[in-house]
């Protein structure tokens, strides 16, 4: 059978399902976005193995972790929002809202985040009463297609129309191109090339860049606290979460006590930039992330550039060479930092902003710190999408419970990312809104000269 053809088909099972599942009612519609973050929830430590163990990247732990944190707070972010019917007004302006869903969806998954990439991806499509297509990553298609069962049986338990939910099974670039040029709006989570040829199908699309996390650290706070929570999100699944802790930046006459506290909470920091250059070249081929390195432990970091790495390390620090073509500038997509110093804040938002533009521009950066004149330029100055304020970026860029980002694992980077959006995907861009208008008879008109005044 070919592409086009396979394809062709599974289309027409996703628009009868579509057109079956337009009819429900809120709470039809919010049993089976519900349904699908319970089943990951209930079968997370089953679906995390078998993550890690397929695509050999990561942690399981932390994939379980995953699994049960996204579950919950992309459902209780959900659950009580509108997205049937009329789903809002504004009395002042006259206008009325109504949700009306997109279509068909398609879903192009990575392969180092397969199983809540696939659930949050569902959940949202769902919740906006569409059908969604995935395409696996062929390192992740066995777990991403029993995900896609599990989430199918909970439907039928529910009476939703068979094939809501498709799973490529054999996917290749072939299926996937057809896929895009087929579906009415794609999410696509993975590398630069892959997102870039969504924005090329015709079709309207949300895709996420690069992430290249850059942690400022301010004069003023507890440095042991700080360092136990970047290095928290650093280590998190191995590194591979684009918003994980990628530099930290930290002023230079308490240098030696931030890195001290890094050091009593886990790091392995290297200073000799001898051995700095074992890591830069072992970690890094041809300008490139090492794909074998990529999600991978210290003890493998270690093994990769012939140095030793004491016991119990949880990540490796290295200092930066601070040449503006330090290739450490770049994401790296494991268990490693560098660090660099600043003389002043200024200087510090500075070598942020150029790391950023090295690589990561749009995605996010973090800020330690109690002083609010400086959490604020840093959002003002630097080129991002959001901003995570004294907690993990990895664990909380993405939504959490304590704090007001949209629950996602798909985290827009704008213009500077070549991404339509610059915030997390939510479920509002995958519902279409018609808005009425009403005539506002005693609405005051302002005169020319009030206009021009």
């Amino acid at each position: 059978m070919s592409e086009k053809i396979q394809i062709e088909e599974m289309m027409k099972k996703a628009r009868i399902a579509q057109q079956a599942f337009e009819p429900f009612d809120q709470a039809g519609v919010d049993a089976i976005v519900r349904a699908v973050a319970k089943i990951v929830y209930d079968h997370a430590e089953e679906l995390a193995y078998d993550a890690a163990t397929e695509t050999g990247m990561g942690v399981y732990e932390d994939k379980v972790a995953k699994c049960i944190g996204k579950s919950k707070v992309i459902w209780n972010h959900l659950k009580d929002k509108k997205s049937v019917g009329i789903i809002g007004r504004d009395e002042s302006r006259g206008l009325v809202f109504v949700a009306k869903p997109k279509g068909i969806v398609g879903a192009i998954m990575p392969t180092t985040n397969p199983v809540v990439t696939l659930m949050c991806n569902a959940m949202l499509a769902f919740k906006g009463r569409n059908a969604i297509i995935i395409a696996a990553h062929p390192r992740a298609k066995a777990v991403t297609c029993k995900t896609t069962r599990l989430i199918k049986e909970e439907i039928a338990k529910l009476g939703g129309p068979e094939n809501l939910i498709q799973c490529i099974e054999e996917p290749s670039i072939k299926l996937t191109q057809e896929l895009m040029k087929s579906v009415d709006v794609l999410v696509a989570t993975g590398g630069p090339a892959m997102v870039a040829a969504a924005y090329s199908s015709g079709k309207p699309s949300y895709g996420v860049g690069p992430g290249n996390v850059q942690v400022l650290i301010d004069i003023d706070i507890d440095y042991n606290d700080a360092a136990q929570k970047i290095i928290y999100g650093r280590k998190f699944d191995n590194g591979i979460i684009c918003s994980g802790e990628q530099s930290i930046i930290a002023p230079a006459d308490r240098y030696e006590e931030v890195i001290a506290a890094f050091k009593s909470n886990g790091a392995f920091y290297v200073d000799d930039q001898a051995i700095v250059d074992k890591f830069r070249n072992a970690l890094f081929v041809d300008g490139h992330l090492f794909a074998d390195a990529v999600g991978q432990s210290v003890a493998k970091m270690g093994e990769l550039a012939g140095v030793e790495i004491p016991e119990n390390t949880k990540i490796i620090m290295l200092r930066s060479n601070d040449r503006d073509d330090d290739i450490l500038r770049k994401e790296k997509m494991f268990p490693v930092m560098v660090a660099f110093k600043y003389d002043s804040f200024a200087e510090g938002l500075a070598i942020a902003k150029k790391n950023l533009f090295i690589e990561g521009a749009g995605h996010s950066a973090a800020i330690h710190s109690n002083n609010n004149n400086h959490i604020e330029a840093a959002g003002i100055e630097l080129p991002i999408s959001r901003l995570v304020v004294n907690e993990p970026s990895s664990t909380t860029a993405g939504g959490s419970l304590y704090n007001g980002f949209a629950p996602t694992t798909t985290l827009g980077c704008g213009s500077w990312g070549n991404n339509s959006i610059s915030e997390n995907l939510d479920y509002k861009h995958l519902i279409n809104i018609s808005r009425v208008g009403y005539p506002q008879k005693n609405r005051p008109i302002p005169t020319d000269e009030e206009i021009w005044a």
